[in-house]
């Protein structure tokens, strides 16, 4: 809708690149302040926080450009092109990045590792809310055609010369969508942070969450970049939202006092 929320000369300042810094500082505050609410180090909190977002940055880019590899490998120079620099790139990526430097980070620094998770999650939700806001604004991550009345027509050139976005037909807004899932995850990722029972609790519900409303969201996509797995039947960001479901899955069922749950829910089936 807006690419550029401020453009003087040849000067101009992309929306996306500020909705998406607004995130990562509020998310990355709201993820120290609960850290400190759990009884761990702020310094620590904050360091790990801007780790986590470079790391997330990059793995982003790196899966984009593995996913849309067919156009690349014919001009690698376009990987540190503006317009790939530009791309929002895949949040799944930027996800399993950002969670191998900080598990990498934790270990070092001696910290809980799903406790830590906990801390995170509700600002991870947050702070990719606001993102996909920025994301709307720029014109990527965009839907397919659509003839619902919720259907958003982009008409700005700049949309289809980014990103590619289609002007002047609806589509469906994904962005907004995948926005208000993620607002509405970390409303209830806050509630349940408050109420936790066992270390991970917050992370595996964010997780599974998550990966369940990508999955189906990813049917209404159709910018490119996600990438294509057993033969087209689903695409790779769909593969990784089924690892991510599964992964929250597990660390719920491996909680303390699983099995004995379990043990006595059998005996008393008996």
């Amino acid at each position: 809708m807006f690419p550029q929320l401020v453009h003087i000369g040849k000067f101009f300042l992309p929306t996306y690149g500020v909705l998406v810094s607004m995130g990562v500082l509020i998310g990355l505050w709201v993820s120290v302040r609960n850290s400190e609410h759990l009884g761990y180090d702020g310094d620590k909190a904050w360091n790990l926080g801007i780790l986590v977002v470079l790391c997330g940055i990059v793995g982003a880019k790196i899966l984009y450009v593995i996913n849309d590899w067919s156009i690349y490998k014919d001009h690698p120079g376009d990987i540190f092109s503006i317009a790939t620099l530009q791309a929002g790139g895949v949040f799944s990526g930027g996800l399993l990045a950002a969670f191998i430097a900080a598990t990498w980070y934790v270990r070092k620094n001696h910290m809980p590792p799903l406790g830590t998770c906990d801390a995170f999650a509700p600002g991870l939700a947050l702070g990719h809310a606001i993102g996909r806001i920025g994301c709307f604004a720029a014109g990527c991550c965009y839907g397919k055609p659509t003839h619902h009345w919720w259907g958003v027509t982009f008409t700005n050139p700049l949309a289809n010369s980014i990103t590619g976005t289609p002007l002047n037909i609806p589509i469906e807004p994904t962005q907004l969508f995948e926005s208000a899932v993620e607002f509405a995850n970390f409303l209830f990722l806050m509630w349940l942070l408050k109420r936790r029972k066992f270390d991970g609790q917050v992370f595996g519900a964010f997780m599974f969450v998550y990966g369940v409303a990508r999955f189906f969201l990813e049917f209404i996509r159709d910018d490119p970049g996600r990438g294509s797995v057993f033969n087209g039947a689903m695409t790779g960001t769909q593969l990784i939202s089924i690892g991510l479901v599964l992964a929250g899955g597990v660390i719920w069922w491996l909680r303390p006092g699983a099995k004995s749950a379990a043990a006595q829910t059998v005996s008393a089936m008996r």
